[in-house]
């Protein structure tokens, strides 16, 4: 069974709502600059991790712990609550727009299509260390 893990370091952030413009009759979707300069920095943290090896092609059990650094202005009682698990980042981004991003920047990296991830665990907390940690499991018959 294969295990990937990496990380992505810097301030999680969640996928942007598609965009849209009109060209003529037509609609054109994109994806924000935001968006794409985040996904683009995953895919980077997981090229790195996977080179030589091929996109896995199994059934795959996802980790995501978003590591949410403690905002300054808060007092030293309250970071301490934050840093041992009294208190809970409950505020933006939003987890499942965190976990999208990451799903989408690993396609045709880490696996063939995010079609493959059957169980996914994500979970946000306060952290020192701002960033995501990423655990790949393949799920074998």
């Amino acid at each position: 069974m294969t295990e990937i893990y990496f990380k992505v370091l810097g301030d999680p952030k969640g996928k942007g709502r598609p965009r849209f413009s009109r060209v003529g009759k037509f609609t054109k979707t994109y994806t924000d600059a935001k968006t794409k300069m985040y996904e683009e920095s995953i895919a980077s943290a997981a090229r790195l991790h996977m080179f030589p090896k091929e996109p896995l092609e199994t059934a795959l059990s996802i980790t995501l712990i978003v590591h949410v650094g403690v905002p300054l202005s808060y007092s030293k009682k309250r970071t301490t609550a934050c840093l041992t698990g009294e208190e809970w980042p409950t505020k933006k981004p939003d987890i499942d727009n965190i976990a999208k991003a990451f799903l989408d920047a690993m396609n045709g990296i880490v696996y063939k299509d995010d079609v493959q991830v059957i169980r996914l665990h994500v979970y946000k907390k306060y952290s020192i260390e701002p960033g995501v940690h990423i655990t790949v499991h393949e799920i074998l018959p």
